[in-house]
């Protein structure tokens, strides 16, 4: 379109540019970091018939999840008790540590990533009784089974 044809519209260039560098600067700032997101791979040992996962509270932080979430998410996925003592995730039953971050990645990809701009900036907030997952990156919501 040539300088003519805006104007004929309504709009002079530099009223286009002026809220082009409006809008720039409506979009948070999340949005533009470029960072990778790396979820921290489980520490821990057997000790019997169970599984201690020593670091379990840093991946319940890295994720920006509460880890009772979390915790419930796995007891359903693994179909074994847990429990939280002190900063220890003890899981009722022997999980080697592939199956566990296996399961980790599961819960993220459901509950952490945004489905949108696949962004980890998310937060689960309830709407009218349904489980969301609402993007502080881009501003999508999308409904997640929730328990």
């Amino acid at each position: 379109m040539t300088r003519a044809t805006h104007t004929n519209i309504g709009v002079n260039i530099q009223d286009y540019e002026a809220l082009l560098e409006r809008a720039k600067q409506l979009v948070p700032k999340v949005a533009e970091i470029k960072q990778r997101f790396e979820i921290p791979k489980v520490k821990g040992h057997i000790e019997g018939n169970k599984t201690v996962v020593s670091n379990f509270l840093q991946i319940a932080r890295v994720l920006h999840r509460k880890p009772e979430h979390l915790l419930k998410f796995l007891q359903r996925e693994l179909a074994t008790p847990g429990e939280l003592r002190g900063d220890f995730l003890i899981l009722g039953s022997k999980v080697p540590a592939s199956r566990l971050n296996e399961k980790i990645n599961l819960y993220a990809k459901i509950f952490v990533i945004c489905k949108e701009c696949q962004k980890p900036d998310t937060e689960l907030v309830r709407e009218q009784g349904v489980l969301m997952v609402k993007c502080h990156a881009c501003g999508a919501k999308h409904p997640v089974k929730g328990f």
